[in-house]
């Protein structure tokens, strides 16, 4: 299996360690640090599913999900959303912008791969 994954994160740690625990699992990471670099990317590169954090710089991870379901070429990629600042409504926010399922930091793996597992069947 070599789905390929867009991990969009802005935490350089972050991104390192949940990518490599991907990776050792079989995906294929690409990389965005801010929203609208995951707009361009996923328009370019057409991932298997995306991994965004809601708290980015340029544009905001609600935004780019957003976007990216508007777009004719990316709007059935699946989107997992990610956030360490977990606030009452922000499932229902994320899923009204457009993604697939969501998810809070720091990320329990297991629980993660389920729902990427799920989504890419």
């Amino acid at each position: 299996m070599s789905n390929r994954i867009l991990l969009v994160e802005d935490n350089a740690e972050n991104r390192d360690m949940l990518s490599r625990r991907l990776i050792r699992r079989g995906f294929e990471i690409a990389f965005a640090a801010d929203g609208q670099a995951a707009v361009d990317i996923s328009k370019s590169e057409l991932p298997d599913l995306i991994l965004m954090d809601l708290s980015l710089p340029v544009l905001d991870g609600w935004q780019a999900i957003s976007i990216i379901k508007q777009g004719p070429d990316t709007r059935s990629i699946p989107i997992i959303a990610l956030t360490a600042h977990a606030m009452s409504g922000d499932r229902e926010k994320a899923l009204a912008a457009g993604a697939d399922d969501y998810d809070t930091k720091p990320v329990d793996i297991d629980r993660l791969l389920a729902k990427i597992r799920s989504l890419l069947e």
